[in-house]
């Protein structure tokens, strides 16, 4: 039975749809299983290649672990469901998403979180601190947007686009991360590295104690080298994603149904 869903629905659509829609079916996966999620709440986004501007979201209320490539839900820029006929999605979701996606189509992923590390240092006034080798090799990466209540009003994807100008990581003031990326691969390895740094910010304040401190030269050393391999010759999460591939896979393949 599994094998025949597959093929009814991949015939439906592009090959370049179908294999978009297995890795964003992946990355849901695997967020649940680094336990990033929020039970039906949160998303990752990905725009459906092809002219008509249409991007796939999670149908409302299912969870990350139950996500598949068939299930995921096709949208318009305006939030109408293209296809199932009938499904739903969270409007915050298409708030945030669909804001990214309308002013920058080479961004074809869109990723959320909740977690604990991640609104904890989204709550403090500094942010991500420039403590570790983690935080510092993102720095350079990470803006910031103003919490302003759950993200139902339109009016605030003008705001949240221009905060998140050229980076890649958006920490959500009191609210979450947001990561972009050219390909659901990068979107991803992009959380990771973020909810790292978040973790591990949250672990040395919990020591209660002085931090080592770091010279200003080395400060701006390890920001630069963080840039330099953003901007390497490979893009972000070209050897990580094929590799988080091969664990999901391990856990449970059904995502490719």
């Amino acid at each position: 039975m599994a094998v025949a869903l597959v093929s009814r629905a991949s015939d439906r659509m592009t090959e370049a749809e179908w294999q978009v829609r297995v890795d964003l079916a992946a990355c849901y996966r695997l967020v649940h299983h680094f336990g990033w999620s929020d039970l039906t709440a949160t998303h990752i986004s990905a725009r459906v290649p092809g002219p008509d501007h249409h991007f796939l979201l999670n149908p409302y209320g299912a969870l990350f672990d139950e996500i598949t490539a068939s299930s995921l839900v096709k949208v318009d820029l305006e939030g109408n469901v293209i296809d199932p006929p009938g499904a739903e999605v969270i409007p915050a979701g298409f708030v945030i998403h669909s804001a990214i996606h309308m002013a920058a189509p080479e961004l074809t992923c869109v990723l959320h979180t909740h977690t604990a590390a991640g609104v904890g240092v989204a709550t403090q006034r500094d942010g991500l601190l420039p403590l570790t080798q983690h935080s510092l090799l993102i720095q350079n990466a990470v803006a910031y947007h103003d919490f302003e209540g759950a993200a139902t009003d339109l009016d605030e994807r003008q705001r949240l686009v221009a905060d998140l100008g050229d980076k890649r990581v958006l920490i959500l003031r009191n609210h979450g991360l947001l990561t972009v990326g050219g390909t659901v691969g990068e979107a991803f390895v992009w959380m990771y590295r973020a909810e790292r740094a978040c973790r591990m910010q949250l672990a040395f304040q919990g020591a209660n104690v002085p931090a080592y401190p770091l010279s200003d030269a080395v400060i701006e050393k390890t920001i630069e080298q963080g840039r330099q391999f953003a901007n390497g010759n490979r893009p972000v999460g070209t050897r990580e994603w094929p590799a988080m591939l091969r664990l999901i896979d391990r856990v449970d393949p059904s995502y490719k149904n």
